[in-house]
């Protein structure tokens, strides 16, 4: 067990009822859809996926001394519909990493729908530099089959077939047992060993909650933190390219949009109750730093592009998997980063030459000087020393 990090005292959180791990009010501008209603707070099964009873709605965490892991990737392209689909139906699609990904709650960034087409594609017939994306709804069943428990749907692909494909998603992964978060005002609660672990998601689309309106995002997260016991943040933030794994102080824009400010908004919702950040977006790793004993992972790149759906040459075809331990007060109690690559097929696969390790450890030691996560060579993490 790694040592605990130094953080400042925070008050217990107190357990208000749970309305349900998918609280969601999917008001999209100028669409007007509502999302799925309140359902029970998912309970992860052993061995992985979102196998499990519910928990019934209202009841309250055990209490909980031992830590629980937790798991993170980022950006997952499983195919590109209808004609770009890995090997084999994309079974085993995962097999190279399911030991990486194994945790007590394992999260994933979803960057496409799970749906057939629904004819509202955001590509016309004669766009450029446009990119939508889609599997079909069963690959859900690969995503289980891996260990995940949770998706993250806030980012700019989630919308790629309108509201429909967005609602079939979230039907695909409920078939599977799979929670899911980042529709606005939605914030699923999991149970994890009797600690119940708040997840909201965040980017830059009206189809999520609000990255850029800080002040917003921070009510979703006190919000959050009053109904479980910690609170991870997922977030779709920064701007894309093979030069953007530097992270700087100030709004980040990207083919004119806004990108948000991923420090700032980061460090506010650690302020508002969050324990973990979870960054994706820039398509590149990105470096790690701790503020007020908690972990923010400014960006965990590509993990997967099926359907050669991602770019994979240099940079752009580095991820990984972020493994933290935490008590259910929030108090850090571990962690490590196992370095990733996609394939040729865009397949991801253990880097066995740790280039994505060797990158974030050099870019946390560039850009926090002072708070910058410390990685090994084996990628365990620690916080800074105190000077």
């Amino acid at each position: 067990m790694y040592a605990a990090a130094p953080a400042p005292p925070r008050p217990r959180r107190r357990l208000l009822p749970v309305v349900g791990a998918l609280l969601v009010a999917l008001l999209v501008a100028g669409c007007g859809d509502a999302g799925p209603g309140a359902g029970p707070v998912w309970q992860p099964g052993a061995g992985g996926g979102g196998t499990g009873a519910p928990v019934p709605s209202g009841e309250a965490s055990q209490p909980a001394e031992a830590a629980i892991s937790l798991s993170a990737t980022g950006d997952i392209i499983m195919a590109n519909a209808p004609n770009k689909l890995p090997a084999n139906n994309g079974k085993g699609f995962f097999d190279d990493v399911e030991k990486a990904l194994a945790a007590d709650l394992v999260m994933g960034n979803l960057e496409e729908p799970l749906t057939v087409d629904t004819g509202t594609g955001k590509c016309g017939a004669n766009s450029t530099r446009c990119y939508q994306f889609r599997a079909p709804p069963e690959y859900a069943a690969h995503l289980r089959d891996a260990g995940f428990d949770l998706l993250n749907q806030a980012n700019n692909h989630g919308y790629d077939y309108g509201a429909k494909g967005y609602e079939n998603t979230q039907a695909a992964l409920e078939k599977y047992e799979l929670a899911h978060t980042g529709a606005p005002d939605q914030i699923a609660v999991v149970d994890v060993k009797g600690v119940k672990v708040a997840v909201a998601g965040f980017s830059s689309y009206p189809w999520s909650n609000p990255l850029t309106d800080i002040a917003a995002a921070k009510e979703v997260v006190t919000k959050a933190a009053g109904m479980a016991d910690l609170v991870v943040v997922q977030v779709h933030m920064g701007a894309e390219g093979a030069d953007k794994t530097r992270v700087k102080p100030g709004t980040e824009l990207y083919l004119g949009e806004n990108r948000g400010d991923p420090v700032r908004f980061s460090k506010a919702m650690i302020d508002a109750g969050a324990d973990l950040i979870v960054g994706h977006g820039p398509h590149v790793l990105r470096g790690m730093e701790f503020y007020k004993g908690r972990l923010i992972a400014y960006s965990l790149g590509n993990f997967a592009g099926g359907g050669n759906s991602l770019n994979n040459s240099g940079r752009l075809g580095w991820g990984g998997v972020l493994k933290v331990s935490l008590k259910p007060d929030g108090t850090w109690a571990g962690g490590s980063f196992a370095a990733t690559y996609m394939n040729s097929a865009g397949l991801p696969r253990m880097d066995t030459d740790d280039r994505g390790l060797g990158l974030v450890r050099d870019l946390s030691e560039k850009d926090f000087p002072e708070t910058g996560a410390v990685l090994d060579d084996s990628g365990k993490i620690s916080p800074p020393a105190e000077g």
